[in-house]
């Protein structure tokens, strides 16, 4: 089948994953198995841009590895206090849901931070072209979560000078649920 290079390569992480890899010819074979063409010069392309390394195994073996997907990396507070600072303009809680507004075709900035934060009680995001949607855990709720995303947006401001345009949790006198248009 034929897939695009994005899919194989999340496959061959996936496989990279799930087993020890030792060789190219066995993760073509691999591949073939799920269905998915691919010739060595291929794999080896998307071993190097995925940044597979050989780690040897216990036993002696050797099989390639991902240093860190980067889906898992973690995101610094700085990294994540930055972004909220520099792409939010205004958020607002139900019940246990948090919608962030962020400048036209900036929601993914915001909500690929927030993902990769390990902030506890955040189980999610949803991001479309300006706004985020945040699924908070029920037990800490949306109106805590703003709080807290509030506490860190507030120190990135300030250090901006001042100058972030963002309007954050009513912080313009504005109804929390007044739209933009």
């Amino acid at each position: 089948m034929r897939v695009t290079k994005h899919q194989r390569q999340h496959r061959i992480a996936k496989l990279l994953e799930s087993r020890p890899v030792t060789n190219q010819t066995q993760l073509v074979e691999l591949l073939a198995e799920e269905g998915i063409e691919a010739t060595q010069t291929t794999v080896s392309r998307d071993l190097e841009e995925l940044g597979a390394l050989k780690v040897r195994l216990p036993g002696g073996e050797s099989a390639y590895a991902l240093a860190e997907l980067p889906t898992q990396q973690i995101v610094s507070g700085e990294h994540l206090r930055r972004v909220l600072g520099e792409w939010v303009v205004e958020m607002s809680a139900s019940g246990n849901l948090v919608v962030v507004r962020t400048p036209p075709g900036c929601a993914h900035v915001v909500a690929s931070a927030l993902d990769r934060s390990a902030m506890a009680g955040l189980l999610g995001t949803v991001a479309g072209d300006d706004t985020v949607l945040l699924v908070v855990a029920e037990d800490e709720g949306g109106s805590a979560m703003v709080e807290r995303l509030q506490g860190l947006i507030e120190p990135a401001r300030l250090s901006n000078g001042g100058t972030g345009q963002s309007r954050a949790a009513g912080g313009n006198g504005a109804p929390s649920d007044q739209r933009r248009r």
